[in-house]
């Protein structure tokens, strides 16, 4: 029974080891016989191998754009592999191999050598003036598979600016052309266009725009120099330029700041047209000095400049009647009433503490605080009003 069992053991490896040995010399005599190994993007691109024993494996083609099993047609002992057009329509290397055969190899696609078009790429599209900064223009000739051209293809790119044109060859490294398009110290468009074996983009463009601000002056306008809290002081720069005296864009942001004597900080801001900012700010209703200066955040500054505000409102009178407090009349610089706006400060004290604080603004000269709104307890109350700079104060007013 054990010799039995050894002899069927025996029998079994005999038979696999024939059939091993029937697998190897099956594939051994296919040979490659195609011989050209560069071909051209859209070529029927058939690669033929020798099949003495009518084989007929898979062949594995691996390319960048992916990957592909084929199956043979045999004719007259050929094999002959059509590689798909998913595959022959893109250029690169293409990597081969017959499944289950140590026979493997590679050939190359390249692009065709005819321009479809030009794939063009720029930017910033806006730069400053100046010569060091610029922006890239990139060109990728394409064939009418979108493949890009093969390297070293020439690409012309012309540039014009104000009264210069300028003419640059260039060839494409891998896959691209690009060129640095600098800046000149003038302000306005440079345009663009390439070129390459007899296909023309369209016109592109960067604008060439002024660079940073250099410090600047300001100057004031007003009606009158009277504080009358009414009328407007208007703020406005010189015009602004660049290093190389190119006026500045329009919409460029400048802010005033105005200190008046008391240390506090006024604030107005406008922005350039024509390289001019102007910005405007109403007269303080009190006399007191504003000292002005302008900035360009981080770029630029102006000069200071004051301006001294005159007191418009010499005197006042404060009347208590019917629990009502009447403030007026107010008066402006010649003799006539203040305009409607002033504001009137009324602060109420009960055995010096401040229980109370309204504004109103004058009307047709005269301000009026009803005390009965306030709900104040009844007693004695002291009243103090500001306006105008101006402090007066009432005591002992009786509130019933």
């Amino acid at each position: 029974m054990q010799i039995k069992r050894l002899y069927i053991l025996l029998l079994g490896l005999l038979v696999l080891s024939s059939a091993t040995r029937v697998e190897f010399t099956e594939y051994k005599d296919i040979k490659f016989l195609t011989t050209q190994s560069i071909f051209s993007a859209g070529d029927t691109i058939i690669l033929q191998f020798s099949a003495p024993n009518n084989e007929t494996p898979n062949l594995y083609c691996s390319h960048s754009y992916g990957s592909a099993v084929i199956s043979p047609v045999l004719k007259q002992n050929i094999l002959e592999y059509t590689i798909p057009n998913s595959i022959s329509n893109k250029s690169g290397v293409v990597l081969w191999q017959l499944i289950n055969q140590e026979l493997s190899g590679q050939f190359e696609i390249i692009p065709k050598t005819k321009v479809n078009s030009l794939e063009t790429y720029i930017g910033p599209p806006s730069i400053a003036a100046g010569g060091t900064d610029y922006a890239m223009l990139v060109v990728i000739p394409t064939d009418d598979l979108d493949n890009p051209l093969k390297e070293n293809t020439p690409v012309n790119i012309k540039h014009q600016f104000l009264a210069s044109e300028e003419n640059d060859n260039i060839t494409t490294a891998h896959l691209i052309a690009h060129k640095n398009i600098y800046s000149k110290t003038e302000t306005g468009r440079i345009l663009l266009a390439s070129e390459c074996l007899g296909k023309h983009s369209k016109e592109y463009d960067i604008s060439v725009l002024a660079g940073t601000p250099t410090d600047f002056n300001i100057s004031a306008t007003r009606h009158h120099d009277y504080a009358d809290g009414n009328q407007i002081t208007s703020f406005s720069t010189s015009i602004l330029r660049d290093v190389y005296n190119n006026v500045v864009n329009d919409g460029t942001y400048v802010q005033f700041f105005i200190t008046n004597s008391e240390g506090n900080i006024l604030k107005t801001s406008g922005t350039t047209i024509k390289g001019i900012a102007t910005a405007s700010l109403i007269h303080p209703d009190y006399k007191t000095q504003w000292s002005i200066q302008a900035f360009v955040n981080g770029m630029a500054e102006s000069d200071i400049i004051t301006l001294d505000y005159k007191q418009v409102v010499t005197d006042f009178t404060i009347a208590f009647a019917n629990n009502t407090v009447t403030v007026g009349p107010l008066k402006s610089f010649m003799n006539q009433l203040i305009p409607d706006g002033l504001q009137v400060t009324l602060s109420v004290f009960k055995a010096d503490t401040e229980v109370y604080t309204k504004v109103n603004a004058a009307k047709e000269g005269f301000a009026h605080f009803n005390l009965k709104q306030l709900n104040l307890e009844k007693g004695l109350y002291s009243i103090t009003v500001k306006t105008a700079g101006l402090e007066k104060t009432l005591q002992n007013i009786n509130y019933e």
